[in-house]
């Protein structure tokens, strides 16, 4: 069995959003971070593969002219029928098949970007290791939650915090998982 880990990072408002309800994420550009890339380079240099949701799959092709998980096999789940795209390998496949085999395949860490229905999906399945949330400054007052409502009872231990600017990123164990 291989010791890679199945881990959520991702940023979220002070009131627990994860995107606006239209999944816009413009709300991230302007706070003040560590004036670098707040700790994402050294975090990506340790993932084997990336696992997102078709929505946050449209989200991300908005935000560059680059995929910016290019140099990384990337999985984007769909239950719908979509047509072949570079540098993604859209599955259907159910997340308690296709995580085990990335941890099995993987060269790294399986890196869960989002959004709430696949983190609903990975909690309930015992598939997530660590979560890291950048917890950002200001209140939406509305949006996508990162844990939509439903979401499995899940406990945590903190493993870590950072001070990013005005930004404080914590990671997360997540207890009483499956082994």
């Amino acid at each position: 069995m291989s010791d890679h880990k199945v881990v959520l990072y991702i940023a979220m408002s002070l009131d627990g959003y994860i995107a606006r309800l239209d999944g816009s994420v413009d709300w991230l550009f302007d706070v003040e971070g560590d004036g670098e890339d707040n700790g994402y380079g050294e975090f990506y240099s340790t993932i084997g593969s990336v696992v997102m949701g078709r929505l946050t799959y449209e989200e991300v092709l908005k935000l560059s002219e680059d995929f910016p998980y290019a140099d990384r096999p990337t999985y984007v789940l769909s239950r719908s029928k979509q047509a072949p795209a570079p540098h993604v390998q859209f599955t259907d496949e159910a997340v308690e098949n296709l995580i085990p085999r990335l941890k099995q395949d993987s060269s790294g860490d399986i890196w869960i970007v989002g959004g709430g229905q696949l983190v609903q999906a990975v909690l309930e399945q015992q598939l997530l290791d660590e979560v890291e949330i950048a917890i950002i400054p200001k209140i939406l007052g509305d949006g996508i939650p990162l844990f939509p409502t439903g979401t499995v009872p899940t406990h945590f231990k903190m493993i870590q915090t950072h001070t990013l600017g005005q930004i404080v990123s914590i990671r997360y164990q997540v207890q009483g998982k499956k082994s």
